[in-house]
């Protein structure tokens, strides 16, 4: 497996989310969009899916080595350099596709600061201490999405970083049970006691009036927040943006979709059928 298939099968294997967005992206932007998208797989996996903090804390060390490595080697698409000296695929990848590597290579270090985060910090006193969170992982990521296909590459960063915070309010959703059952729980404290429900509910899967309504107004949020953040989209921008404007759509779906089942989140993971993210990603793709 060459380092190209082995991003594709990390990121996006085919029926996921991720698989459809991609493939709305321009053909020869594919490969790099794919190389990131697992980059953020694999440090997603390190925090979220490593119980000990010191062997997590340990792998995005090695992490932060490889990307060091990367941008000392400054390699770059097109450069003929060689890219062997990158231990891992996906680093191979960031090495072959990226046109400049150390330009990138800060974002990159704020990605893996954003994921060690988790270690860190399982709890959130209030919405303004998540945002830290957020921008850290998700707007710093949909920033480098969106500067692969951006005309101005500079800019980006203002509205593609509400963009990627406004993707992890909706992805908080319908994750809720499965990062209680990790030990993390991404809805603020104060939001918690405002609707009198407890830490303990989540992990413990204990359904309640109360937690409908917790969850109606963090779908809520979340809707709003994407939808302001498409339309800070500008107009230059939007073509360019396929795989981004194809994941806000697939998440609107899908908290249609768990506010359609009564938000029951905590003791099974809803989704949206394969064909059905086809649809939804190719249409949003096509949209003005």
């Amino acid at each position: 497996m060459n380092f190209d298939d082995y991003c594709q099968q990390k990121a996006a294997p085919p029926g996921s989310g991720t698989y459809y967005a991609l493939r709305q992206a321009n053909a020869a932007r594919q490969p790099l969009l794919a190389a990131l998208f697992a980059l953020r797989r694999e440090l997603e996996e390190t925090a979220k899916e490593t119980s000990d903090p010191t062997v997590g804390r340990t792998k995005l060390a090695w992490w932060q080595k490889e990307l060091a490595g990367l941008a000392a080697a400054g390699n770059g698409a097109g450069s003929g350099a060689d890219n062997t000296a990158q231990a891992h695929p996906v680093t191979q990848a960031l090495a072959h596709h990226l046109d400049d590597v150390k330009a990138t290579y800060p974002a990159l270090q704020a990605l893996l600061a954003g994921y060690a985060m988790d270690f860190d910090q399982a709890r959130y006193l209030d919405f303004p201490n998540l945002r830290h969170y957020m921008d850290a992982v998700g707007g710093t990521f949909a920033t480098l999405v969106a500067r692969v296909s951006a005309r101005d590459a500079s800019a980006a960063a203002q509205w593609a970083a509400p963009l990627g915070n406004a993707l992890m309010l909706a992805q908080f959703v319908p994750e809720i049970g499965n990062d209680a059952r990790h030990g993390r729980v991404y809805i603020p404290i104060d939001e918690l006691q405002r609707y009198n429900v407890t830490a303990a509910d989540l992990i413990n899967r204990r359904y309640s009036d109360e937690f409908t309504e917790l969850m109606k107004f963090q779908t809520a949020r979340a809707r709003e927040a994407i939808a302001a953040a498409l339309d800070g989209i500008p107009a230059a921008e939007r073509r360019g943006q396929r795989t981004l404007r194809s994941l806000a759509a697939l998440s609107l779906a899908l908290l249609e979709e768990v506010e359609r089942e009564r938000f029951q989140v905590l003791h099974q993971q809803i989704v949206l059928t394969p064909i059905r993210k086809l649809w939804i990603a190719w249409r949003a793709a096509r949209r003005a």
